[in-house]
């Protein structure tokens, strides 16, 4: 097996070369089931390097070739295969070949068809590449190859002026938080005189807690994770991302590019367990960002906007989970949460494919008749990710809540709150969107109907995963074994030695899970309530809001604030250093030199008479002038 594991990314390489060549040329059934093709094999590939590890039980290395040699630092091409990766694999190629055979339905009258499947099949290669390298410039090739194919796909329709920003912004956003990735990394370096995962972690054991260059390494590639994964401050790129095809939504904001950061932190357990600062700063950084941007996805209208604000909060979980030290809780959530939003992000593309191109919940309503399919998969995804049992946010988010509560009872109150919000936003995009009368046109009425079996059926596998796929992380308070922790054991175990196994009573945790069920069938009670009930729609744009309900629709005014504190005086700093350091600085100096030669020249020239007279008298002046010179000298 070891000696075809090169071709799970190459795989996805050669279609984006073949697609993006022939995109021009390819029927769009070739191109489509080609993109979707590669990735499967991929997929399949990734199986079977899945069931080696657990019958080994040991990582696989694959050293494709020695790459850069420097002294002594030596950095090989070369792939690991672990169970943390291994899972990441799974999930990479099985949710981008449904979000593939999505588009192929999704995207068929799209003029740039070709382009867009190399371009998703050029993210899948970069991603993939992200998590098979066995060190962190690997990583880092994969990070940032996934940046630029967001911006591609982001800014696909680029003719609109507002997605062509919308990418730029996700581009320029992701290289701050790239930055501090790319320090972390020369400080690994200079600290370890390695990259590899193996070497770093394993010198990084003999530590001490809290050391000084291990919190300032953290703290770094926490930029980095900010970035990618959409924390505070560096969050507002993904609500804007939105600018891109639903698909790419999906393919960004459910099991890959987002959870990147998570990824890496996930990876790296050892060196951010040895530095409880940066756990602190990632847990507080985590929940607020729950709550931010819980409380903007309340009153946002557009169906992808809720979700997109969802995708930020439900991240902040994540890193809540790995500020608290729960890794495996961290990653579980990255598991369930690829499965219900990349349901609930194509199953909204479903419902604007039947309102002919419409996003604004105001203008839908009474679907469920029309769309069943359609309402019944978004209606497992978002009971999941209210997290209410048997599915699968259920068990992931009742980790994460339980871990916290263990760490910080604050923190969990937070945590809690933010899932009552989680409840209610959703329910409110089901009812706003299944429930009631139609609010569109006649025209859009007249053409409802269910999406095609290519967009219908990723749906469906996506619900039976949102279902189930809780299970793999059952706790013992339920009578389960938590198969996924002991997965993901010889990945974690350098910080489960250090800090111990958490041990939490059967009744605590029973009245944890109580709680945060609880509060979400409350919130989905009063969601039903005020917009089924008493049809409650959310008003126009043109009306004026209360102050905290404008205040939570225009984002907190972030954007705004950004705009004002960043954007502006960047733009002022570099119209000073361009009007005054550059061109009247530099470039009158460099012009000066220029002309200086050309003005003598010019004043010379004027004695160039051409009378005898006049250069016989000159004559004389310099040789009065050589005597006096000599006279004064001597």
């Amino acid at each position: 097996m070891d000696k075809y594991l090169w071709l799970i990314p190459l795989l996805p390489l050669a279609g984006f070369v073949i697609n993006g060549l022939g995109r021009n040329t390819l029927p769009k059934s070739i191109i489509g089931g080609l993109a979707s093709l590669m990735v499967l094999l991929s997929f399949a590939l990734s199986v079977g390097a899945f069931l080696q590890v657990k019958s080994t039980g040991a990582p696989i290395n694959v050293t494709l070739f020695d790459w850069i040699k420097v002294g002594d630092l030596h950095i090989p091409f070369a792939f690991l295969i672990d169970q943390l990766s291994a899972i990441m694999l799974l999930i990479i190629t099985g949710i981008g070949f449904l979000i593939h055979l999505y588009s192929i339905g999704y995207m068929s009258h799209d003029e740039g068809f070709g382009k867009f499947f190399a371009y998703l099949n050029l993210f899948v290669f970069f991603m993939l590449l992200l998590v098979l390298g066995s060190n962190y410039v690997i990583m880092f090739i994969g990070w940032e190859g996934v940046g630029l194919c967001s911006y591609l796909l982001i800014g696909f329709w680029y003719g609109n002026a507002a997605y062509a920003d919308a990418a730029k912004k996700a581009f320029v956003m992701n290289r701050i938080g790239d930055l501090g990735f790319l320090i972390g990394v020369f400080v690994i370096m200079k600290t370890f005189g390695s990259i590899e995962y193996t070497k770093v972690f394993a010198h990084a054991a003999n530590m001490k807690s809290g050391d000084g260059t291990i919190m300032l390494i953290t703290l770094l590639l926490f930029v980095g994770a900010t970035g990618k994964s959409a924390q505070i401050p560096l969050f507002t790129w993904l609500p804007d991302a939105m600018a891109g095809p639903t698909p790419v939504s999906a393919l960004i904001h459910a099991a890959t590019m987002v959870t990147a950061g998570i990824y890496m932190i996930a990876r790296s357990n050892i060196l951010f367990t040895l530095a409880p600062v940066t756990q602190h700063v990632i847990a507080i950084i985590g929940v607020a960002t729950i709550l931010l941007a819980a409380i903007i996805a309340l009153t946002q209208t557009d169906i992808k906007k809720v979700l997109a604000y969802s995708t930020v909060s439900q991240l902040g979980y994540m890193c809540l989970a790995l500020g608290v030290g729960a890794y495996t809780g961290a990653f579980f959530h990255v598991l369930t949460h690829a499965f219900f939003k990349a349901l609930l992000f194509l199953g909204a593309g479903s419902v604007i494919h039947a309102v002919s191109g419409e996003q604004d919940m105001r203008n839908m309503g009474g679907l469920k008749g029309k769309l069943p399919v359609t309402f019944i998969t978004m209606l497992i995804g978002t009971v999941a990710i209210a997290g209410i049992p048997p599915f699968a946010g259920f068990f992931s988010k009742d980790e994460i809540l339980a871990h916290t509560y263990m760490h910080s009872p604050i923190l969990y109150v937070l945590g809690v709150l933010g899932a009552m919000f989680t409840s209610f936003y959703m329910f409110r995009l089901m009812y706003l969107t299944f429930w009631g009368k139609f609010r569109g046109t006649h025209e859009q009425e007249h053409h409802l109907h269910e999406s095609p079996p290519s967009m219908t059926i990723p749906l469906i596998v996506l619900a039976v995963l949102s279902t189930v796929g809780g299970f793999m992380g059952v706790p013992e308070a339920l009578g389960g074994h938590h198969w996924l922790e002991h997965w993901l054991e010889p990945v974690m175990s350098k910080s489960s030695a250090l800090t111990g196994k958490m041990f939490i009573a059967h009744n605590t945790e029973f009245m944890l899970m109580g709680v945060s069920v609880g509060v979400a069938v409350l919130a989905l009670i009063y969601a039903y309530i005020k917009y089924v009930k008493q049809a409650d729609i959310p008003i126009a744009d043109t009306e004026e809001r209360p102050a905290l309900v404008k205040l939570s629709y225009n984002k907190f005014y972030i954007d705004e604030i950004y705009d004002a504190i960043v954007r502006r005086p960047l733009d002022a700093l570099s119209g000073f250093l361009f009007k005054v350091v550059d061109k009247l600085g530099i470039d009158g100096l460099v012009n000066g030199l220029g002309q200086a030669p050309c003005e003598a020249g010019r004043g010379l020239r004027l004695l160039q008479t051409g009378n005898v007279g006049f250069y016989l008298f000159m004559m004389v002046i310099g040789i009065i002038g050589v005597l006096v010179y000599s006279l004064i000298k001597f």
